[in-house]
């Protein structure tokens, strides 16, 4: 085969390093994007954060955010470009101070001021702050409980073998066993010994922590009740001989078994649903998740009206100051090294522009379609997929799902992230379509509605369903009712 040289000509589509910054951009959430802003104006000497004069105020109204141009400008001129979280743009000073202080320039919701007085900030709460787990709320009690240093190796091995919710993973055999392989004098440890210990921690709190089942834990708790509260015994003696009954919802056997009329068992019922099956959790802290919405959706004079939120993202501009250092024909390294600087400060600006339009004209044809769900409610949900809103506004669907992704809607009716208001279609008998978010919102609603003694079956709220034009298989209301975390007909049978 003959080596040869032969010349294509061909197009391709390329991401260019100012694309790939608008397309990051346009996928963070609010604090991810504040985070970034943050590092932008401490690496770039060009960008630095202005204050509205709504802000000078005092006033934290969002502001309606609106489209405009960008200006055309030299590449060796000062660039008084500004970004606003209302995009709208204002006539710059003329004169601006070259040394303002830190805190007027990293003044906002996002940055924390430089003050030594902690208590002047008034910025996000620190996220980074430790958990209290139960393993620290059992460990913390048992160093305040005097105890032999053997008795202690059995309690930390108890409480490192609790699961979330506060109950024993494993038989009181394996902890001895685990026991005997951390100590080498523990010959004359008996499984006695750990059950003593276990009885220990079980007293602790929370109450119930550290039982091996269910029964266990409901009756350590209501031992733990004041003896006067009426219907107490029986409750007790419920748990430890009937509770599989009472998990079967089966109370006419239980009235039986127990001689009880049906408002006695009522009373029995309802003081042990007051205990708490899962001790553990309410030690146990969750990690704190801060939401900033980032539009504001209101009402006013009859239309519904979008607006930014401009505490979510401050306001920029180029630094007039350096941006008149620059000086023509000249390739001095600070000249290039501020004219590079420059041109990054443009891009991202104008990145920030386009990130909040895009934003604005989605959920503004999102609030457009999804108008009856603002005036009624969940059951008013239109159908609305992805495409829908990429054809409106002529985008593609992936820059529609990434304006949506972790991105929050402020409404007379709460914080609901963007994605909430899309969902499938389910034809009706009337030739339209259902949204499958109103057609679970009709379920939950039918099912707070019924009989305690006879729960409705998920066959009888798709005959319902149908009746009023909604065509759904029984299958897909278990799967809706399963998603909104609701039981079967059986386990949701109560007395009456």
């Amino acid at each position: 085969m003959k080596a040869s040289l032969q010349l294509k000509i061909g197009q391709s589509l390329t991401m260019t390093p100012q694309l790939q910054q608008a397309i990051r951009l346009l996928q963070l959430s609010s604090v991810e994007l504040q985070a970034e802003i943050q590092d932008a104006l401490e690496s770039n000497m060009m960008l630095e954060v202005e204050e509205s004069e709504g802000d000078q105020a005092g006033g934290d109204a969002p502001r309606e955010a609106e489209s405009s141009q960008e200006a055309d400008s030299s590449k060796d001129e000062p660039d008084s470009t500004t970004v606003e979280s209302s995009m709208q743009q204002e006539t710059m000073p003329d004169d601006l101070p070259v040394d303002s202080a830190w805190e007027d320039v990293y003044d906002g919701s996002s940055y924390r001021k430089a003050s030594s007085d902690a208590s002047s900030y008034d910025g996000f709460e620190n996220q980074d702050t430790s958990e209290k787990t139960l393993r620290d709320h059992l460990q913390w009690q048992l160093n305040l409980t005097p105890t032999s240093d053997t008795d202690k190796v059995i309690a930390m091995t108890i409480i490192d073998s609790l699961d979330d919710d506060g109950y024993l993973n494993g038989s009181l055999e394996d902890m001895l066993t685990a026991v005997m392989d951390t100590e080498d004098e523990t010959d004359d440890i008996g499984i006695e010994e750990i059950e003593a210990v276990l009885h220990m921690i079980q007293a602790m709190d929370p109450v119930g922590v550290a039982a091996r089942d269910i029964k266990e834990c409901l009756s350590l708790q209501l031992k733990q009740c004041d003896p006067d509260i009426p219907k107490l015994t029986e409750a007790r003696y419920l748990v430890d001989n009937h509770l599989d009954l009472l998990a079967a919802h089966d109370y006419n056997q239980l009235m039986r078994k127990m001689k009880l009329d049906r408002e006695a068992l009522t009373e029995v019922v309802a003081l042990i649903q007051s205990m708490n099956p899962r001790p553990g959790g309410q030690v146990n802290e969750a990690r704190t998740e801060y939401v900033i919405p980032d539009v504001y959706v209101k009402k006013h004079e009859g239309v519904w009206k979008v607006e930014l939120n401009a505490e979510a993202m401050p306001n920029l501009r180029i630094n007039p100051t350096y941006a008149n250092m620059i000086k023509r024909a000249d390739n001095s390294a600070d000249n290039t090294s501020l004219k590079s600087h420059l041109q990054e400060a443009r891009w991202f600006i104008k990145s920030l522009r386009s990130r909040s339009e895009t934003l604005l004209r989605v959920t503004t044809c999102i609030v457009e379609r999804q108008r009856a769900f603002l005036e009624y409610g969940e059951e008013a949900m239109k159908p609305l997929v992805l495409h829908d809103v990429a054809e409106a506004l002529g985008m593609h669907e992936s820059t529609i799902s990434r304006v949506t992704t972790r991105k929050y809607m402020h409404t007379p009716r709460g914080i609901f992230e963007l994605k909430y208001f899309f969902s499938s279609h389910v034809s009706t008998n009337y030739g339209g379509a259902a949204s499958s978010t109103a057609i679970r919102a009709l379920i939950k609603k039918l099912i707070s509605a019924e009989t305690p003694n006879k729960p409705l079956s998920d066959s009888k709220i798709a005959a319902i369903l149908e009746d009023q034009g909604i065509n759904v298989a029984r299958r897909t209301v278990a799967k809706y009712r399963e998603a909104m975390a609701i039981p079967p007909s059986n386990e949701r049978k109560r007395l009456a």
